[in-house]
């Protein structure tokens, strides 16, 4: 199998229509991870909050722009 070939292959296979849409809330570190990945792309912020982050990601969680997204507290 030559180079083309496989790249047709790969452009070929059938893309994942499943969208997680995450708010991960590290306790034990103090990050606070807003995840986002779908059809449109996949995009990821990570902050630093301290001993706040699950006061923090409750605020996210409440906002109208992540109310689709799922609270993780680990």
């Amino acid at each position: 199998m030559n180079r083309e070939e496989l790249k047709r292959l790969w452009f070929s296979l059938p893309l994942s229509k499943k969208e997680t849409k995450e708010i991960i809330v590290e306790t034990e570190f103090g990050h606070v991870e807003i995840l986002n990945d779908g059809p449109d792309g996949y995009s990821s912020f990570k902050t630093n909050q301290g001993v706040d982050a699950l006061n923090y990601g409750k605020k996210l969680w409440k906002d109208k722009k992540y109310e689709n997204y799922k609270l993780i507290v680990k």
